[in-house]
């Protein structure tokens, strides 16, 4: 009788079969071999090991580092879209370090490619790694408990007792305590603690959420630059705009058609003491149409209570001064007739610089620099100003003559005026007496006049449209509710077994650094259990 090895190594024919070819097993997938045999990775071994690296939660932390310290030059340097007047002066204080800078995106952070590069690998790599996650996390939530161990003493809590305790007593009682409970013939499994999980999942789900709605905004909202002097008005089109940030989807029809007219500016300011010249509020009243075909009503612009229709904001960020002027040319003709928004060159004082430009005025093109003095005492043989209310306004003028140069197609800052191709208009004092409201400074040459009128104040706005705004807010409301639910809830198991009059109870706490909390909680589930 043939046995399984004869059977297993004979053929039909008697004949022996032939040795099997040796077999190595195969390189695993996604990887190749070379000549001596060695595995090396493939295309899409390596597209793998880049899709596992890019998601690990190690690179999401590393990304989530980089993506604050990227904020850092945000707020060390000006920022075009929120101030380009301030970035316009580091450039006019320090040329060739801004220069340096400028190539390097570090006056627009939060528009630069690397600061998006960083934004949207730390999106990838959060969604590459919660999703799996939250799949792993359903499952255990769907689990049951599992059966208790055969010896309970041997786990790092461990109590025996001799009672009568039934099965479904004591499942009763950890339901009680909110355990989750499954039971056996004598035996009882209960585990609480999975919203610390569903916490985690929730932070990150939060800031994926975060990023999300702060991309949104970026694509179809938009922010703007506005400098409105007192009496005129605003129309919300982009030909008002002094600067205009549109998103990639946002169009000339995207903007709400709403209007105002500055009506009146007051700042308030610490009259005496030690903190004189202190601010103590802004507030400026306008008169708001929220549609061409709306009824005016009027509303009070504050600092941090921005004028909002239908979720486009309207920010009050700055103030200055802005001195009326009549300037008559030689020939008699008015070239030149209102305000003159000034820069403050003292923010304490708020001495300002101005610049007025005639070029209309004939024979000669006219310009004049101006210092602004809101409260105007002398100081030697200088003109100081000591407080930033304008009690005592005046004019410091310095005139000139010539081809201004606005006819030849090159733009020029209103704030700034060439004087290399001008020429003074007599002689020319470091401290020329300033002019009060009503004064008339007769230029040389026959050239004209120059006259102080009046002051009135101009107020800079930001106008903001952010669709992210709420969803954003949700989300880190959102982020920190998962936070604390993560940092405050412990997972842990109970298992009871009752035999033959002995109950015997055990714990095990599935959470790092939560045993002083646990072995509390264990003793009142002991106590509970005990109770008859």
């Amino acid at each position: 009788m043939a046995t399984p090895r004869d059977v297993a190594t004979t053929r039909p024919d008697g004949q022996a079969p032939a040795e099997p070819e040796p077999t190595t097993p195969g390189p695993p997938s996604g990887r190749s071999t070379d000549g001596r045999g060695a595995t090396r990775l493939g295309s899409v071994g390596w597209l793998r090991w880049g899709w596992r690296t890019l998601t690990s939660m190690r690179t999401a932390l590393i990304l989530l580092f980089l993506f604050a310290l990227a904020s850092i030059p945000g707020s060390i340097y000006p920022q075009r879209g929120v101030d380009p007047g301030q970035v316009a002066r580091y450039f006019q204080d320090n040329p060739t370090a801004a220069k340096w800078l400028d190539r390097f995106w570090l006056f627009d952070v939060f528009g630069s490619p690397w600061f998006a590069a960083i934004y949207l690998l730390l999106f990838i790599s959060l969604a590459g790694c919660v999703l799996p996650r939250a799949m792993l996390h359903v499952k255990e939530i769907r689990r049951k408990p599992p059966a208790a161990p055969s010896n309970l003493l041997r786990l790092p809590y461990g109590e025996a007792f001799d009672g009568d305790l039934a099965v479904e007593e004591a499942a009763k009682r950890l339901r009680r305590k909110r355990f989750r409970v499954v039971t056996g013939p004598d035996w009882v499994a209960a585990e609480k603690g999975y919203l610390r999980e569903t916490g985690n999942l929730l932070f990150h789900f939060a800031l994926l959420a975060l990023l999300f709605a702060v991309g949104a905004g970026a694509l179809y909202g938009y922010r703007g630059n506005v400098l409105v002097v007192e009496g005129d008005g605003f129309a919300n089109a982009v030909a008002a705009y002094d600067r205009f940030m549109p998103g990639q989807r946002v169009s000339a029809e995207s903007l709400e058609p709403y209007s105002f007219t500055l009506k009146d500016f007051q700042a308030s300011y610490v009259a005496a003491g030690p903190k004189q010249g202190q601010p103590i509020d802004y507030s400026a009243k306008i008169s708001v149409q929220d549609s061409p075909t709306s009824a005016p009503r009027d509303f009070e612009l504050k600092v941090n209570e921005p004028l909002d229709v239908n979720g486009t904001l309207t920010y009050l960020i700055g103030h200055g001064y802005a001195p009326t002027f009549k300037v008559t040319d030689g020939k008699g003709q008015v070239a030149y007739e209102g305000p003159v928004p000034c820069l403050a060159e003292n923010q304490a004082t708020y001495a300002s610089e101005c610049v007025i430009k005639a070029p209309d005025a004939e024979p000669l093109q006219l310009g004049f620099l101006g210092r602004f003095l809101p409260t105007t005492v002398p100081s030697g043989e200088a003109w100081v100003s000591v407080f930033p209310g304008a009690v005592n306004p005046t004019v410091q003028i310095f005139p000139f003559g010539g081809d201004l140069g606005m006819k030849s197609g090159v733009p020029q800052s209103v704030y700034q005026l060439d004087t290399d191709g001008l020429k003074p208009l007599g002689k020319m004092s470091a401290e020329p007496k300033p002019l009060a409201v009503g004064e008339t400074l007769e230029l040389a040459d026959g050239a004209g006049k120059i006259q102080f009128t009046g002051v009135r104040e101009w107020i800079s706005l930001q106008v903001t449209y952010d669709p992210g705004r709420i969803p954003a807010l949700l989300a880190a409301s959102a982020a920190v509710l998962g936070l604390v639910l993560s940092l405050t809830i412990r997972r842990r198991r109970v298992w009871v077994r009752m035999r033959d009059g002995k109950v015997t109870v055990g714990g095990l706490t599935r959470t790092e650094g939560s045993g002083a909390a646990f072995s509390t909680e264990f003793a009142e589930i002991v106590t509970m259990l005990r109770e008859e």
